[in-house]
């Protein structure tokens, strides 16, 4: 499979390290406005690949360049800076999308290519991107909230001491400071969280869920704060979501994706059914009023931005 990636900043680029880790592509593109860094970003992925897959790296600084890919992820745009919020890059990720992603149709096939959108405010980047390519909606894919569900899966584990891979627990709606926690729906190994904690007599009251919401949605703040980006974990997350993809896993991930009509559409992270077509199927987990107040909150304030547009 070709595989073009967008944008080569540190996020960009530990996606291409990601992706290329996967072995699932046999060729990837690496496309960035500054030709410099592409050739580069492309040697070094190519000699890290001597040690694992045998990949067909290549830099481009034109879209012709792209044809034949079946997945392009666009990772451009600005990352958030220490004391932004994802929302403050609106308006400049905006007009990146509005720039690539017609060149990037001009040059695929429109019959079969996915679309995974990086560029945040993500959810609203979903919109436009859908808007712009007129591809059908299950094939804008945005990571959504599959990062900030897994750094959900990784705090419980540590509190409630059982492997990540035992837990299901999302969080949903947007990727950003509106998202929320589906507790209604967590589970551990099958059983429900609070049936979980009775039989291991370990105490998950309010304020602890609350500490761990406030963990969650200020992960990425606190990461920036010491490194000045975070890359390595949305790489993560993309490398998952074309691994579901490319192998037609049909798992069920947190994406964001646009659903409804007119001006109540909106994208934002459901659990959904992942395949080689793109998203099968949208689930609606059990919430109390609470959480369904919240999401639909969350719905409010990514439309309100994409309006603003």
């Amino acid at each position: 499979m070709k595989i073009t990636i967008i944008g080569l900043g540190s996020v960009g680029s530990a996606v291409a390290t990601a992706v290329a880790n996967t072995g699932l592509a046999h060729e990837i593109v690496l496309f960035d406005r500054d030709g410099v860094r592409a050739r580069a970003a492309a040697e070094d992925l190519g000699h890290a690949a001597a040690f694992s897959y045998d990949i067909k790296i290549t830099a481009v600084n034109n879209y012709r360049a792209i044809r034949g890919s079946e997945i392009v992820i666009i990772a451009a745009g600005a990352n958030q800076k220490p004391g932004q919020t994802r929302t403050d890059l609106l308006h400049a990720n905006a007009a990146v999308i509005n720039d690539i992603v017609p060149r990037v149709m001009a040059n695929v096939d429109s019959k079969n290519v996915k679309l995974i959108i990086v560029t945040n405010p993500l959810d609203v980047m979903v919109m436009l991107a859908q808007k712009i390519s007129k591809l059908p909606a299950s094939r804008v894919i945005g990571t959504g909230t599959m990062l900030d569900s897994a750094r959900l899966r990784t705090i419980l584990a540590r509190q409630l001491s059982v492997s990540t891979q035992s837990i299901n627990a999302y969080v949903l709606g947007e990727h950003g400071d509106s998202s929320m926690i589906n507790w209604s729906s967590a589970s551990i190994g099958g059983i429900d969280l609070n049936s979980f904690c009775r039989q291991t007599k370990i105490s998950l009251p309010a304020t602890t869920r609350k500490t761990i919401e406030h963990r969650v949605h200020n992960a990425a703040y606190e990461i920036i704060r010491g490194r000045g980006a975070t890359w390595d974990g949305i790489a993560g997350a993309v490398a998952d979501l074309v691994r579901c993809v490319v192998n037609d896993e049909k798992r069920i991930l947190t994406v964001s994706l646009l659903d409804g009509v007119g001006d109540k559409a909106v994208a934002m992270s459901m659990p959904r059914i992942v395949g080689n077509s793109g998203v099968v199927a949208a689930l609606c987990p059990k919430m109390s009023a609470e959480e369904s107040a919240a999401l639909r909150r969350s719905s409010r304030i990514i439309r309100k931005n994409f309006d603003t547009l």
